[in-house]
């Protein structure tokens, strides 16, 4: 930890430094000014719109983040060549791409916490306008909600670590992250495509099917960090399925920090 700390603390106050993080801040910031408009136009639907809003912000926010705040911290390193300055220090690689790893995971908890308090402000002062129009209303469920999406980005961020330890630019590295979000988020509705093909009147062959299988198991399932539907509609959520989620997200993301230091560790720097 005496290694580990300092470049997690380095690391996260060059986060906090960095300009995109204040517009990605601001952009948040008038997605909750215009949730107090946007959900006032649908009367009947107000609590569900502005609850999906408010979540959609802090996920879209989280994103952003990790993009463009998340793949620079590490890539910046190795575009100035910095990197040979830090190895030279007592530290290994693996140490390195650990300590810069938690020290991105607290940038993005930091400014998440940050942001769920103003999405449930914007939500709380919406429900103190409307307080007929949020029949079903449950702080728990969005506070879960929030909570799964500052685990799916920290997860997200394991990954675009992953990338950068064998990717010679950030802009591979970007690419990649991207890819594996869109897939991660449309994997589950693929699979039961897939799955039960009659159900829509398509022809899917044995080879399409096990390619859809393997990206299952490959890929992260980050749709089911998504609990927006849940949050907005109240539904009920079991202890299993929480417990399994997290034990989930935080094996996988150990899976994936521990493969880019491997790789980081064997990786040769011209």
């Amino acid at each position: 930890m005496n290694t580990l700390w300092p470049v997690a603390l380095i690391t996260f106050k060059e986060g906090i430094r960095n300009r995109a993080l204040y517009g990605i801040t601001l952009l948040a910031l008038l997605f909750f000014i215009a949730n107090f408009l946007i959900s006032g136009m649908f009367m009947q639907e107000v609590g569900k719109v502005a609850i999906d809003i408010a979540l959609s912000a802090v996920s879209l926010s989280g994103l952003l983040l990790v993009l463009f705040v998340g793949i620079n911290l590490m890539a910046k390193d190795l575009d100035k060549k910095t990197i040979y300055m830090v190895l030279s220090r007592p530290i290994s690689r693996s140490q390195y791409i650990l300590g810069k790893f938690l020290g991105m995971a607290l940038l993005i908890i930091t400014t998440m916490v940050f942001l769920s308090v103003c999405a449930a402000l914007s939500i709380q002062l919406i429900k103190m306008v409307y307080p007929n129009y949020f029949p079903r209303f449950s702080w728990p469920m969005i506070l879960l909600a929030l909570s799964f999406n500052t685990l799916s980005m920290i997860l997200l961020s394991a990954l675009a670590f992953f990338f950068a330890s064998f990717t010679s630019t950030s802009f591979i590295t970007l690419v990649l992250t991207v890819i594996v979000y869109i897939i991660g988020q449309s994997l589950s509705d693929v699979k039961a495509l897939v799955d039960a093909p009659q159900t829509v009147g398509i022809h899917v062959s044995a080879a399409t099917v096990k390619l859809v299988q393997l990206a299952y198991y490959l890929f992260p399932n980050l749709s089911v960090f998504n609990l927006k539907i849940q949050a907005a509609h109240s539904l009920f959520l079991p202890a299993s399925y929480i417990l399994w989620t997290v034990t989930y997200g935080l094996i996988y993301t150990a899976l994936a920090i521990t493969g880019a230091a491997i790789i980081f560790r064997l990786r040769e720097f011209p």
